[in-house]
């Protein structure tokens, strides 16, 4: 297995594929990378020499957002957007949908999950 920025890549997997398994790598930025890096879309990840993984590397952590960077940016905006008070921030504390679907009957699930957050957990977030 190959292990490129924080995730293990099945070799087994073609490499434009393989790299959707990185937080923030979607089908178009792995096309991207193969593309620039000259990477054919039929090779394997068990076939990508060291000198490739470590150009795709530094090609991808320059190029995007990945992986834990973009986990903390993701986790800062949700705790300015409830630090400000905001409706969306609002929606964030409370678990439940956030762009204007319906809750009467559908988000069950989201409704699920605001009884298992704990209330704790929800105040340490905001900063006082």
């Amino acid at each position: 297995m190959s292990y490129i920025l924080g995730t293990n890549l099945n070799p087994s997997k073609k490499v434009r594929v393989a790299l959707t398994q990185i937080f923030g790598i979607g089908p178009n930025k792995s096309l991207q990378v193969c593309d620039n890096l000259g990477i054919s879309d039929t090779y394997f990840v068990a076939q990508l020499t060291k000198t490739q993984i470590d150009q795709m590397i530094k090609r991808m952590a320059l190029q995007f957002l990945i992986d834990s960077e973009l986990r903390r940016i993701i986790q800062k905006d949700i705790k300015r957007l409830i630090h400000i008070g905001c409706y969306r921030g609002f929606r964030h504390t409370e678990g439940l949908p956030l762009r204007g679907q319906r809750t009467h009957t559908n988000a069950k699930t989201s409704r699920k999950l605001k009884i298992s957050l704990s209330s704790k957990r929800i105040r340490h977030m905001v900063p006082l």
